[in-house]
């Protein structure tokens, strides 16, 4: 999979791709609207992390690219590419339990805390990687 260039994009289907892992020092993208919301992004080879309203909503270390971003009331889909392993940290609703799906394989129901966070790794550098939480 292709990183993307210009950090933050709309796609015509709906969802966002964003994250840059070549990028060698940090770079950022603000005030980026997208679906009633303000997105930013800071993205390079050690960190890709997502924001919307000024909320957490993604971070990868090391640095990935993300295709396909989607999020509803239900959870997150997303397809996920970097140049090896990566630890992945999501925002969701505070004290729910969601089910985690990595390329076809379910990893188990996971909860969120106080802080509506959830973690998980995936195994990254052959191809992209389909990730989907729902509740």
């Amino acid at each position: 999979m292709a990183v993307v260039e210009q950090l933050l994009r709309a796609e015509s289907d709906g969802t966002i791709s964003f994250g840059n892992y070549e990028l060698p020092e940090k770079k950022k993208l603000e005030d980026f609207k997208f679906d009633g919301n303000i997105l930013k992004v800071k993205t390079y080879k050690d960190i890709t992390k997502l924001e919307q309203n000024d909320m957490f909503l993604y971070e990868s270390v090391p640095g990935t690219a993300v295709t396909g971003f989607k999020e509803s009331e239900k959870g997150i889909t997303f397809e996920v590419d970097g140049p090896g392993d990566a630890q992945i940290t999501v925002g969701l609703e505070e004290n729910a339990e969601y089910h985690v799906i990595v390329d076809g394989k379910n990893i188990g129901p996971m909860k969120t805390g106080v802080g509506g966070k959830l973690n998980f790794s995936v195994a990254l550098g052959q191809a992209p990687v389909k990730v989907d939480i729902h509740k």
